[in-house]
Formats: C-alpha cells, sequence, structure tokens
C-alpha cells in the first residue's frame, strides 16, 4: 500500500489482540471499521462503536460467518458433487467463512453419494500445510482445535457417524489437528452456531420438499454462500428468489470467490455488504457531500450571465 502511494500514516499494520481491536473501536478519532471474522466479534464491534459518547457516528462493514449449505438433487452428477463437496469442506481445514458445513442430499441418491464422498475424504493426505501433498493441514491453535473436539463429542452422541478420519501419530506435535469428518444429522436446528474446521454434517431430503429445506437455511439467519448441484434449471431459480444468501454457486465449489472478479459478502448474520470485490466497495469509505447553489439569487450567476452576452 505504502509502495502503492498512501502516506505511511495513514495506512499502518497493527498487529495484536481483540484489546488492541477494543481501543481502536472505542476512540472518538475511529471514523469508520471494516472487520472480517466472527459473527460474535462483529456484533461486540457494533456495540462499542454505538456506545461511544464522543466522535462521529461510524459505519461499519462487516463480513463474519456462516452456516453454509450445499443441495444436491437427484440430477446431480456423483463425481461432481464429490469433488466439489471435499473442496468445499476441507480445503484449508474448513477455516474458511465460505466453507460447506451441511450438505443437504436428495434421500434418492444420498446413499451412494455419500460413500463417494467418504472414499474421498479417505484418500486425502493430512500433514504439514509446506508438503505439496498435504490435502489438509492443521487448525489455527489450541482453542479452535478444543473447540471443534467439544463439537464432534457432541456429535459423537446426537447424530451418526459417517466419516471420521484420524489424525496421523507424527501430527500432533507439530500442530493444531482436527481430521476431517462427516456425520449425519436430522434436522439444521440442531446445528446452534457455525463449527470453523473440517466437519461436515449431511442431511437427507425427499423430493418434492425444497421449499422446506431453503426455509430451514433461511431460518439460521446467516447468509454467506450456498451451493446446488443440480441440472434442473426451476431448481436454480427457485434457490435464487427464495434464498437469502450473498453468493450462490452452482454445480461448483463454493470457496473460489475472486477479488475484482466476483464480489463476496454475506447478509444477515454474515455481514453488512457491501461486498468486497465489487463495484460499491470502496464508495463505503467515501463521505458523500452534496452543494446547492440557487444561481438566480442576487441577480444571477455573473459569470454565465457574461458567457451568454459574448
Amino acid at each position: 500500500m505504502h509502495q502503492a502511494g498512501f502516506p505511511k500514516a495513514v495506512c499502518q499494520l497493527v498487529p495484536g489482540d481483540g484489546k488492541v481491536g477494543a481501543y481502536l473501536t472505542g476512540h472518538s478519532r475511529t471514523a469508520g471499521v471494516a472487520f472480517t471474522g466472527s459473527t460474535d466479534t462483529a456484533r461486540a464491534i457494533a456495540r462499542s462503536l454505538t456506545d461511544r459518547q464522543e466522535g462521529p457516528i461510524v459505519p461499519l462493514i462487516a463480513e463474519t460467518g456462516g452456516q453454509n449449505a450445499m443441495i444436491v438433487d437427484s440430477s446431480a452428477l456423483p463425481e461432481q458433487v464429490t469433488r466439489d463437496v471435499v473442496s468445499s469442506s476441507f480445503q484449508s481445514a474448513g477455516q474458511r467463512c465460505s466453507a460447506l458445513r451441511v450438505l443437504y442430499i436428495q434421500d434418492d441418491v444420498a446413499d451412494g453419494m455419500i460413500e463417494m464422498i467418504a472414499g474421498a475424504m479417505e484418500a486425502q493426505t493430512i500433514g504439514d500445510p509446506r508438503d505439496l501433498k498435504t490435502d489438509v493441514g492443521p487448525v489455527i491453535d489450541a482453542t479452535a482445535r478444543q473447540a471443534l473436539r467439544r463439537h464432534l463429542d457432541w456429535l459423537d452422541h446426537h447424530a451418526k457417524e459417517i466419516m471420521r478420519r484420524d489424525v496421523p501419530e507424527n501430527c500432533d506435535a507439530h500442530g493444531y489437528y482436527v481430521a476431517p469428518s462427516m456425520y449425519e444429522i436430522e434436522h439444521l436446528e440442531q446445528l446452534t452456531g457455525e463449527n470453523f474446521g473440517p466437519i461436515l454434517h449431511v442431511i437427507r431430503w425427499k423430493s418434492g420438499h425444497l421449499p422446506q429445506v431453503v426455509e430451514a437455511i433461511n431460518k439460521t439467519g446467516y447468509g454467506l454462500t450456498l451451493g446446488l448441484q443440480s441440472r434442473i434449471d426451476s431448481t436454480r431459480r427457485y434457490i435464487q428468489q427464495h434464498a437469502r444468501v450473498g453468493n450462490f454457486y452452482v454445480n461448483r465449489n463454493q470457496i473460489g470467490a475472486v477479488v475484482e472478479s466476483q464480489p463476496f459478502g454475506g447478509e444477515g448474520m454474515s455481514g453488512t455488504g457491501p461486498k468486497a470485490g465489487g463495484p460499491h466497495y470502496l464508495e463505503r469509505f467515501a463521505t458523500e457531500r452534496v452543494t446547492t447553489i440557487d444561481t438566480t439569487a442576487a441577480g444571477g450567476n455573473a459569470s454565465l450571465m457574461a458567457a451568454i452576452e459574448g
């Protein structure tokens, strides 16, 4: 940014924990906040900005998490579904805000597709992400690993285990690893929040119940990414019209948004907008001002009158 011409006093990197962010968002000279992170932290920032006793009313741009789903119907291609589900769920150890968390598979084809996905998971290499043959690396820290382990313990008692990989013995000494896992649950309402890691939840749905599936996804309050695997145009159109999500992906993975070519961002509990990389994003950092002049006042605009007379 400095090489591009930004003055050093304008653009600064201040690394630190939550205390640094809390100080900055609470300071009276802060005129705007752009945040990427968890929904809970975004809410805390919004409260901090609202509670300030001095300074301007501050705009907040937040891009947060999601209970991201993919819907698969009986017309989908199994090989493509398998590839896109595995990449969406487990790349970056599931630590992407756009990562797939909940897979809805139409009951008619569920058994075969689940078996293929489990087979692809079994073939994944868990290890050091610096090694090019590694598919799944560690999660970010011990706190994240502990939270995911607690969720896996809950799933062991409330869901059906489909696939749960083991972490190789040599990995735990060099990072905080959570192996890819897949569990079947009955209803989306069983999940109370986002689980930020390589855990995939599968729900079966019956033909003709697409409206109920979309409504269940909308009721979570999140609205970041949604995937669809289908060759039926009417299904795509229905979801486009009724799903409350920021980014909708059809017959592809749902983690591949590219800045400058595909605007990215959510709604509801997944963000405020405008979308990063979109045509309206930078405008949110500017202040719009309007000047209105009555050119008929005091005899009119002298320059304009002179031009007419000339």
